[in-house]
């Protein structure tokens, strides 16, 4: 099972933690793997070691903003290491894998979305798969089996400040 967000509205990445939330309230295993993020002070990378051992997040991301339209070899590389971790994690059968970002990573080039959709072939029967970001590609929209639009219908156009625990 494959959910994907993406949308030009805020809250994929927080629809999709919502359903980690949900799923270790049940003692289920979840795995988020965040691409083009590496800042440290965002809540769901905080609160890692209090939810360990059946929650783990890793980053693959510069701590700076990552302008997609001014890609550092760096963020190539950090890119594809998510993604060979990904392969790595699903070998742990997690019942939820958190791709963040992935969707923008691949529209910008960052990983190809072929090497998305074979990693895709091999998600264990328990483990649902959630793939996040802008810009998700036509053929991972056409793979998943949900796929939610976020639209911003007031509120990111207005360009308030992220909120420390709300926004990040």
């Amino acid at each position: 099972m494959v959910h994907l967000y993406t949308g030009y509205g805020g809250g994929k990445t927080t629809s999709a933690l919502g359903l980690a939330l949900r799923a270790l309230g049940h003692g289920q295993k979840v795995i988020i793997i965040q691409f083009l993020k590496g800042r440290k002070n965002i809540g769901e990378y905080k609160i890692r070691e209090k939810l360990a051992p059946e929650y783990e997040i890793y980053q693959f991301g510069s701590p700076r903003f990552v302008d997609p339209k001014n890609l550092k070899p760096k963020d190539y590389e950090l890119a594809e290491k998510g993604l060979e971790f990904a392969r790595e994690a699903l070998k742990k059968k997690p019942n939820l894998l958190i791709l963040d970002e992935i969707n923008l990573a691949a529209a910008g080039g960052l990983v190809k979305v072929e090497d998305i959709l074979d990693l895709l072939k091999n998600i264990p029967k328990k483990t649902i798969v959630i793939l996040t970001g802008r810009f998700a590609p036509d053929e991972l929209i056409n793979r998943a089996d949900i796929v939610t639009t976020v639209e911003d219908i007031k509120g990111m156009k207005k360009r308030l400040p992220a909120r420390k625990g709300y926004e990040y």
